[in-house]
């Protein structure tokens, strides 16, 4: 058996090509992500699943807005996350009044409106998914900077790698806070409390 050499003495174009390899291994998506910055505005061009209304940033002017990328197939996150956003609107009491919380689809071939809209009213029924043709959902990840890539299955599925942040937007349509969805309902529910008192 021979015997492995020490890194030392392997040529440097053999460790180029390693240590290139190694950056171009896939990555979580949260290693990915870069959110907008604070005051930008935000685009997009949507349905709502319930009633297939078409709907754009401007539609929701003047309220808060709590906007989730994911997809209904989601074993973990998602879930954790709309529930964390119901729970976050529940410690708010009359003030979750302005705002209103968005989910959209990163999964238009599985999630259809129907899906997706049983699927948030499980979560709580204030939530809103928004759906769309692919370029028009590509097109508002891109606004949010959202990370989102499939992954096929040995057994035929796929699952999707996404961002998992909260934007908060303003009643003027900018972005105010990101937060990330590890933070739970307390912290979810504290950054649309101050925002709305003032203080950020």
């Amino acid at each position: 058996m021979t015997a492995r050499r020490p890194l030392r003495e392997w040529p440097l174009a053999a460790i180029a090509l390693l240590i290139l390899g190694i950056l171009a291994m896939p990555r979580p998506a949260a290693a990915q992500d870069t959110s907008p910055a604070e005051g930008t505005s935000v685009r997009f061009a949507l349905t709502a699943a319930s009633d297939g209304a078409a709907v754009t940033e401007q539609t929701y002017r003047g309220k808060w807005l709590a906007v989730y990328f994911g997809y209904t197939s989601c074993p973990d996150v998602c879930p954790t996350t709309l529930l964390d956003i119901a729970q976050a609107l529940d410690a708010l009491g009359p003030r979750a009044g302005a705002v209103l919380p968005l989910f959209i689809t990163v999964d238009p071939k599985r999630d259809t409106p129907g899906v997706l809209t049983e699927y948030v009213k499980s979560f709580d029924p204030r939530l809103i998914a928004l759906t769309g043709t692919a370029a028009q959902l590509a097109a508002a990840a891109r606004g949010f900077n959202v990370f989102h890539e499939r992954h096929d299955n040995d057994d035929g599925g796929y699952s999707i790698d996404h961002s998992a942040f909260i934007y908060l937007i303003d009643p003027d349509g900018r972005l105010a806070k990101t937060v990330a969805s590890e933070g739970g309902s307390k912290q979810i529910a504290a950054a649309l409390s101050a925002l709305m008192n003032g203080n950020h």
